[in-house]
């Protein structure tokens, strides 16, 4: 086994970025580059690293899944209840990432968060496989639990509740928006010298595109 990890390494040569070829506005240039991503055929492409700070001001990141983009922001859903949640209700700042390597990409998010009416929250809720609606009302996210078989028993119990459907919305389980006020685009380039294009929101709402060093 190779355990020199110091030589791993790889030469970005696919693409560039320049500010004529960009779009003005960040949320366009994510629509274009999504659609590039979509028929790249990326396993997952709508993963990102969501990271959120606590009431101790550490900070903490997991996979989450994009389930819809509009020029407003970035919508996903989850459990309310659960750390990620409990650290969105204490600082509604958050970071989202996007890693696309196939296409040597990435696209880097701040902004703050609130969740997006329960109607909208309920309308995705019962687009997804009955097993998924049972699970959102079987899994008490984050806490400890015992063992595995807890966990499965309560999923069956549901399972047998709501057999012949008609999963209602759990109150603790429904999406949050990311609005962004800063986005970063990168594509990887030779010998390091990568792509940077960098947006902030001003306070009239229009955006400001510059380039950064990488």
């Amino acid at each position: 086994m190779n355990r020199d990890i110091s030589s791993i390494r790889r030469d970005y040569q696919l693409a560039s970025l320049d500010e004529a070829s960009s779009a003005a506005n960040p949320m366009d240039q994510f629509e274009h580059w999504w659609e590039e991503a979509i028929k790249s055929n990326i396993d997952e492409v709508n993963a990102f690293v969501l990271s959120t700070i606590n009431e101790k001001g550490a900070p903490a990141s997991r996979v989450v899944l994009l389930k819809n983009f509009t020029p407003e922001g970035f919508v996903f859903y989850t459990n309310y209840e659960s750390n990620k949640g409990k650290e969105i209700a204490t600082n509604p700042l958050v970071a989202i990432n996007f890693f696309w390597k196939e296409l040597e990409r990435q696209v880097r998010i701040t902004g703050s968060i609130k969740k997006v009416s329960m109607q909208e929250s309920e309308k995705y809720f019962h687009s997804r496989p009955l097993g998924s609606q049972v699970g959102a009302w079987s899994s008490p996210q984050s806490k400890v639990i015992p063992n595995r078989a807890y966990l499965e028993d309560i999923m069956n119990a549901n399972l047998d509740k709501y057999k012949e459907g008609n999963v209602p919305l759990p109150p603790h389980w429904g999406g949050y928006i990311v609005h962004p006020t800063s986005i970063e685009f990168w594509q990887g380039r030779s010998s390091r010298l990568h792509d940077r294009l960098y947006y902030t929101l001003n306070e009239n709402h229009s955006w400001t595109k510059e380039r950064l060093a990488p």
